[in-house]
């Protein structure tokens, strides 16, 4: 199936529910109530104010309007910092109802703050507003649900064990470690690792336990045992099913092979046969984070297709940062077509920045229509300092007629910026660009229709 890598929209908006707790202090132990951490978190609160007051320092932004006006956005976002960090427990709701008169990429970040915060004082408040939200509550459950599990795991996994409803599109986006749905992790998992930073065998239990996704979680668990001790998060994957074996194993080579990638090795070839190619992958993925080359260099050892095409992109895109020329002749030098096609979408942004014109020349010299194809395409979406005249001549090389067209009428956008006049004329004169299309470019409208919500949740 062909995967669609080039509309960032979608990628942003999941990035709403990225779910991370912020301002995490040290948890309560493993059994603490609910309402014990929140009087903890309240008793802190009023004690940070007091000191504050005491000292005599000034928290000069304390509404959205003038934190947003601040200079520098590490000075923003600690502004946000210590304005949600000085809230009660009734005044979360309406700084919430305030989010929806900021610009989109500001939401997100005030969203993840706020309501990170908010779990920590008070979770089910929290998750209660979520409902409010319509369609964006499902995308902020995730930060309520881990900034509520890294002090409270306890209660986060019974809330989320008694309301599974709740979570039901979270659990569709999730799984597999965090694999699925465009990388988002389910809740299952992230109660799992945020427990696991405390107690791992209790985290274990309960992911063990799980109806559904239980496989995911324990993986979740062995994920985060495994940063600082992969041979202990090895032996932990013998009490897992034998279908959810593979994702823990794959997690753990990963890790493991980015600390030490000999003892990775030398793990997985010690694995069952069928799990073997899969974790030999993925412990390449993690010798490539700090030695590209010589990730590249074990893949050529490696004689499984499936396995080579799931660790060359990791592998090209680490390569392509610290050595253009030289991941492109390496990538050249591949038999497999699917490793190669997929891996654009990850290197061709960073040579089309780097050496546009060696990009291009890559782009020409393929052989494979997909590869080219996909090159084409991400070099005309990627590419911010070639003239539009070549990235039409570019988007004009793509043979299936959806992606041409496409690719074709970004150009054509991104030339009427630049000269009306030259896009005007292109634009009016091509065949690839429906007439519809053709319509909004000249009026300037956008390219697809649409645009921001009536009630401001699009505007920039």
């Amino acid at each position: 199936m062909k995967t669609n890598v080039l509309i960032p929209g979608v990628a942003l908006a999941i990035g709403l529910g990225v779910g991370f707790g912020v301002g995490k202090s040290e948890g309560p132990q493993t059994g603490q109530s609910a309402s014990q951490a929140n009087i903890r978190t309240r008793a802190g609160s009023r004690a940070g104010a007091d000191m504050e007051a005491e000292s005599g320092r000034d928290r000069k932004a304390r509404t959205l309007d003038e934190i947003y006006n601040k200079p520098g956005q590490s000075n923003r976002i600690q502004a946000l910092l210590d304005l949600y960090s000085g809230l009660g427990p009734d005044e979360f709701a309406a700084e919430a109802e305030k989010l929806d008169g900021l610009p989109f990429n500001e939401r997100i970040l005030a969203s993840v703050l706020l309501f990170g915060k908010w779990a920590e004082v008070d979770p089910t408040s929290a998750m209660a507003f979520t409902d409010t939200m319509g369609f964006t509550g499902a995308f902020v459950r995730p930060t309520v649900l881990q900034g509520w599990a890294s002090t409270d795991p306890v209660n986060a996994a019974k809330y989320y064990t008694d309301n599974p409803a709740q979570f039901a599109m979270m659990n569709m986006m999730g799984g597999r470690g965090g694999r699925g749905g465009m990388g988002a992790q389910g809740p299952g998992e992230i109660i799992a690792g945020e427990w696991a930073k405390q107690d791992p065998s209790a985290a274990m239990a309960w992911a063990a336990g799980l109806k559904t996704n239980s496989g995911a979680a324990m993986t979740s668990v062995i994920s985060q045992v495994a940063k600082t001790d992969p041979a202990k998060a090895a032996e932990m994957v013998g009490g897992m099913a034998a279908d959810a074996q593979r994702g823990a194993y794959e997690t753990i080579a990963q890790q493991w092979g980015a600390k030490n990638f000999t003892e990775a090795q030398a793990w997985a070839n010690g694995l069952p046969e069928e799990q073997r190619a899969a974790a030999m992958s993925s412990a390449i993925k993690g010798l490539a984070q700090g030695s590209p080359e010589l990730a590249a260099a074990e893949i050529g050892k490696m004689t499984d297709g499936d396995a080579i095409r799931d660790a060359v992109p990791t592998v090209a895109k680490n390569y392509a940062r610290s050595d253009v020329r030289g991941s492109m002749d390496w990538l050249n030098s591949l038999e497999n077509d699917d490793a190669k096609r997929d891996s654009m979408s990850e290197v061709m942004p960073i040579w089309a920045a780097a050496d546009s014109t060696a990009a291009l020349d890559f782009v020409k010299s393929q052989t494979s229509v997909e590869v080219k194809d996909r090159a084409a395409e991400t070099y005309v979406w990627s590419n911010r300092t070639s003239p539009p005249a070549q990235l039409a001549e570019v988007a004009g090389m793509i043979s299936d007629e959806g992606d041409r067209n496409r690719a074709t009428g970004i150009v054509a956008a991104r030339w009427m910026q630049e000269d009306k006049a030259g896009a005007t004329e292109f634009i009016n004169g091509s065949t690839a660009i429906p007439d519809d299309m053709k319509e909004r470019l000249l009026s300037g409208q956008p390219m697809w229709g649409g645009g921001g919500d009536r009630r401001g949740r699009g505007r920039n």
